[in-house]
């Protein structure tokens, strides 16, 4: 069984039983390597099966697990390892000891916590929007992961700089009283997900027989994924193991990824001190990606500091050699994306599944440019760990405000478009800089993105309506709805652990997103998690990767993007993409007819003239102009500004256009208002102009 096994897989299969520490690199069979184990103990008769409790951190993992685990003939009915999550074997031990240890009270689980949290926070005189519940939820899951109460919240955020989504002290009220709310006055409770961690651990440790009968219950344990362990959690194996020191922990410290859950290297990277006779196995053979990733992953990792850095493992890859990993540097965000759709169109032509493709990124937001690229190329496509930016609460709110205004027939006649969508986006939480709490930050960044696309759409047609706007966007929706079948997976790197593909286009690379700008400000602790999120990106690829960045985020915008830090030494000296970017010269935009010299903004552009500078307006076809502008508006039974607005009325008559090119010049006349408006007004402007 054990002769497929690499030297060090087989080393970690049969180590006797006692503390055993295996540090498993991405790609290296971990997965393989503990089934082994558990069947070598469990079939040398070491332990029976059924005293053998394994946990990882997702159903999906414990799920592969035992399905491995039963095609090694070792999990027969009645004699089977338990495989589960802490959350799910903590549950079933509540359920089992709870009777015996607390009596007659009784309790229930609280999968639902928002209506509770939510009372928690009116008390506490705590903001109740979704997002801020939100926040406040992962806030209370994150100090009881990390064993930290109430009283104590507040020191310790101050201490771990930790970014609280309200006051300190107003969170920790709103905690004090969600955890009062739990408890009704006949005594019964109601336990959340991190409640059974906790009552689960507090019964082993008060009543000694109870823990006696489960320690005979269960005799080995394994931990997957121990990098990712929280104080709650780990706290929980101790009340399993107790004295004894059969324990087997597999994890790798530079895939610590979650830390902002609670999770810490720290007992992984302590285990040889708590278990000075541990025998410690390192796992390095990527059976995964093609030595040409695997030594960009080295490299990655390699430029990491502090103590977690010091556990690094020199992948060796294993699989035959493939391409070399691209890098790519695009002027803007949607050349990125339009490069990214066209690159996965080659390889899906040269027979690459879409299912074996991903493309992945620090934030949800930024899903949006190659949502709308891989639909114009005609690319399937499914979003992981998120939904599409359409479908998502926050873009469907602000689609129904945008319509509801849309409709209504008081707006005034002069409004410009930017400023009613701005009115519109701020009360659904678009501020000028982003919240504290990561949901109200993931739902700022969406309608920031939504602001951005729909000033891209005012840039290409500045005379554009709301009405116009609203109508535009529930084309793009209806338009970018991805097929059912199976296509390229969207992904943020958080959500793509413990997945791989074939292919994988990291994107987005520039300071400000990876490191986020929120790791910067936190320190280096933060910004060598943001590296080992971009060493764990890496390591999803099996055999194509392309890592690529935007200078600017809008098309013909401003080049004051910088690559990210971490790719320093990283893109070969041979690759387009190796020299610094030289500053982007702005194109020879409109220039002042009056001084010469560039138009800036909206209004000048429209104008042809800086607004500083002397006007040649010709009155009386201004007047001409919104006598006949109003009879048109009356005739369509719509507001005066949706036929031509005053500015665009100003530039008419002051520049008075002889001729069709002439008239199309005048920003926000397009083809759609010539043919409507096009005879009528350069008739005006023949009969009644001075020019």
């Amino acid at each position: 069984m054990n002769a497929s096994l690499d030297p060090q897989q087989q080393a970690a299969v049969l180590a006797p039983r006692g503390p055993v520490c295996v540090l498993a690199g991405a790609g290296t069979g971990k997965t393989r390597t503990i089934t082994r184990r558990i069947a070598h103990l469990v079939g040398d008769g070491h332990v029976r099966a059924s005293q053998v409790l394994a946990v990882t951190f997702t159903a999906r993992a414990a799920g592969e697990m035992r399905t491995r685990l039963r095609s090694l003939g070792i999990s027969g009915q009645g004699n089977a390892v338990q495989a589960l999550t802490f959350h799910a074997a903590a549950l079933r031990q509540l359920r089992y000891f709870w009777p015996q240890a607390i009596g007659e009270n009784q309790w229930e689980l609280l999968d639902n916590k928002f209506p509770v949290v939510s009372r928690a926070a009116r008390s506490a005189g705590a903001p109740t929007t979704t997002d801020t519940l939100r926040d406040l939820i992962s806030e209370i899951e994150w100090a009881k992961g990390s064993l930290i109460g109430p009283a104590e919240y507040p020191a310790m955020v101050a201490k771990s700089r930790r970014e609280s989504p309200l006051p300190a002290e107003q969170v920790a009220a709103v905690y004090e009283r969600y955890e009062q709310l739990k408890v009704s006055s006949s005594g019964d409770q109601l336990l959340d997900f991190d409640d059974l961690l906790l009552m689960t651990r507090a019964i082993l440790d008060d009543h000694p027989v109870l823990a006696e009968e489960f320690r005979d219950r269960y005799r080995c344990f394994v931990v997957d994924e121990y990098q990712d362990v929280t104080p709650a959690q780990q706290a929980l194996l101790n009340a399993w193991v107790g004295e004894r020191d059969d324990l087997t922990v597999v994890g790798d410290a530079n895939q610590t990824i979650y830390s902002f859950t609670g999770a810490t290297p720290s007992y992984l990277l302590d285990f040889s001190r708590r278990f000075p006779e541990a025998m410690v196995v390192r796992l390095e053979r990527d059976y995964r990606s093609t030595p040409e990733v695997v030594s960009l992953a080295n490299r990655v990792i390699g430029a990491a500091h502090g103590r977690i850095a010091g556990t690094r493992l020199q992948l060796i890859g294993q699989r035959p050699s493939g391409p070399e990993p691209y890098f790519a540097e695009y002027p803007d965000e949607p050349a990125e994306a339009t490069a990214v759709a066209r690159s996965i169109k080659r390889l899906m032509a040269q027979g690459v599944p879409g299912s074996e493709i991903a493309i992945l990124y620090r934030i949800n937001a930024q899903s949006e440019a190659h949502e709308q690229a891989l639909t114009a190329a005609g690319i399937p496509y499914q979003v992981r760990g998120g939904e599409a930016f359409f479908s998502r609460a926050e873009i469907r709110q602000a689609m129904r405000s945008i319509n509801q205004a849309a409709a209504r027939d008081d707006l005034p006649a002069d409004a410009d478009t930017v400023t009613l969508l701005r009115a519109i986006l701020v009360p659904l939480g678009l501020t000028d800089e982003p919240p504290a709490g990561a949901q109200a930050r993931e739902r700022w960044e969406s309608l920031l993105a939504l602001q951005k696309m729909t000033e891209d759409m005012l840039t290409e047609d500045a005379d554009l309506t709301l009405t116009e706007v609203a109508r535009e966007l529930s084309a793009r929706s209806e338009a970018r709805h991805p097929p059912t079948v199976q296509g390229v997976t969207l992904s943020s790197l958080h959500a793509a652990k413990g997945l791989e593909w074939d292919a994988v286009f990291l994107v987005g690379l520039v300071d400000g997103s990876l490191p986020i700008n929120q790791a910067v400000k936190a320190g280096d602790d933060a910004i060598e998690e943001e590296r080992r999120l971009l060493y764990v990106g890496v390591t999803r690829a099996r055999e194509h990767l392309q890592m690529s960045w935007a200078l600017s985020r809008n098309e013909g915008g401003r080049a004051s993007r910088r690559r990210s830090r971490f790719l320093v030494d990283l893109v070969p000296e041979d690759s387009p993409a190796s020299r610094i970017a030289e500053p982007k010269r702005k194109k020879s935009g409109p220039r002042c007819r009056v001084c010469d010299k560039p138009l800036l903004g909206k209004t000048a552009s429209l104008l042809g003239r800086c607004e500083g500078c002397p006007s040649d307006l010709d009155e009386g076809l201004l007047v001409a102009l919104k006598e006949w502008r109003s009879g048109r508006a009356k005739e369509q039974k719509v507001p005066a500004y949706v036929v031509f607005s005053d500015n665009t009325l100003i530039a008419i008559a002051e520049q008075q256009p002889g001729d069709v090119p002439a008239l199309v010049a005048i920003p926000g006349i397009g083809a759609k208002k010539l043919d409507q408006y096009g005879e009528d007004v350069l008739a005006l402007v023949r009969d009644i102009g001075t020019g």
